[in-house]
């Protein structure tokens, strides 16, 4: 974006965009395994309740690299690793790297990040004319809106689905931006962003009678997303929306617009605009996103036991692969996700209590209620790994 890829010596496990980054080795990981919303949400919470991390940082790989700077974040402690852990780590190195924490509570945070980012790496005057560059397309997006009939179009956006979490910090802002509102976490009016995301009960989305829903959860492609709707689909609360009846619907891939603080909010302004106006002239190119029909139902038929016998088939071999290979992760067949090997769980010692898909502990540290609505792990046989 501010032609400095060329300077990155490694990236995050969810760093996957622009494409041409995606070569450079990953430095961190996650513990937790994405099942459905609700087993990741009750994952987290056991962990984040035990102060545990969620993520994994390699630092031998690290310290290989030699980097001159991190950058990270210390926003959401559920979004990334901890900045207290990568601190502790550029404290342990030598030469010591800078670290540059970027903490946006609000779009105008966003682009003063761009800056941020430039002046630490040495690109101010590249950084400065990409914000430039958005800054004009921002104000076509204002002139656009002050010359349009006003709305009152009520939206509610959905960042996680079980349980609902509102969207927070800037998308409430970028809604209002477009000429609509978000009564379930408004913005604070002084040109700031809202309340961090945080879960509702389906009776108050109900009460709120929002005029449009996106459903947009952090860090789902478009894949997952379909599947967590269709678990909303078979509750009577949703047939009561009259969003629903009327096909304002929109699924939105929170791995790539809304949840991540950068550039491509601009897109996703420029789509808010297109879909609260009707003015499809503003739609971005590919853009990703998915209307539900009007009054659209899930069967509610459950997966055949042939399908689900394929599933389990493809993960177990794609697991063994990777374990034979003494890999720590591999890509789940399916999903596309990336999931740890036992022989991570084996490193760590423990079970640590989230339910992970090859817990060699038989999950022994996860809570008994829990445990019960688990499969069983699907582990390699120890013979094969040592």
């Amino acid at each position: 974006f501010i032609g400095g890829s060329h300077l990155l010596v490694g990236r995050s496990h969810e760093d996957n965009y622009p494409t041409n980054i995606c070569h450079l080795p990953q430095v961190t990981g996650q513990k937790t395994t994405f099942t459905t919303s609700a087993e990741v949400n009750a994952a987290v919470s056991a962990s984040l309740g035990k102060g545990e991390s969620l993520y994994l940082l390699d630092e031998a790989l690290i310290k290989s690299l030699r980097p001159e700077v991190i950058l990270t974040q210390d926003i959401c402690k559920v979004c990334a690793i901890d900045l207290q852990t990568v601190e502790r780590l550029a404290a342990s190195m030598d030469p010591k790297p800078a670290v540059v924490s970027l903490n946006p509570l609000c779009f105008n945070d966003i682009l003063k990040n761009i800056e941020q980012v430039g002046i630490a790496v040495g690109l101010q005057e590249q950084a400065s004319l990409a914000r430039e560059k958005l800054e004009r397309r921002l104000r076509a997006v204002d002139d656009l809106v002050a010359g349009s009939e006003p709305t009152k179009l009520n939206l509610a956006f959905i960042e996680w689905t079980d349980p609902l979490y509102v969207g927070g910090h800037w998308t409430p802002q970028l809604i209002v931006r477009a000429g609509a509102s978000h009564p379930l976490n408004p913005p604070d009016g002084r040109g700031g962003g809202a309340n961090k995301s945080f879960p509702v009960p389906y009776s108050m989305l109900v009460d709120s009678a929002p005029d449009m829903i996106i459903f947009c959860p952090c860090g789902l492609d478009m894949a997952a997303i379909r599947r967590e709707v269709k678990v909303l689909q078979r509750q009577d609360w949703w047939h009561s929306l009259s969003a629903v009846r009327e096909g304002r619907v929109a699924l939105v891939d929170g791995d790539a617009m809304f949840n991540r603080p950068g550039p491509r909010l601009v897109d996703a302004l420029e789509w808010l605009v297109s879909a609260v106006h009707d003015r499809p002239d503003m739609l971005p190119d590919s853009f990703p996103i998915e209307w539900l029909k009007p009054g659209a139902q899930d069967s509610g038929s459950a997966p055949s036991s042939d399908s689900c016998g394929f599933e389990l088939l493809a993960i177990e071999d794609a697991h063994r692969a990777a374990v034979l290979a003494g890999e720590l992760q591999y890509s789940d067949p399916h999903t596309g996700y990336t999931v740890f090997t036992q022989l991570t769980a084996v490193a760590r010692g423990y079970c640590c209590g989230s339910g992970c898909r090859h817990c060699p502990y038989n999950h022994k540290n996860v809570a008994a209620n829990r445990r019960a609505q688990l499969r069983p792990p699907i582990t390699v046989a120890e013979q094969l790994t040592s």
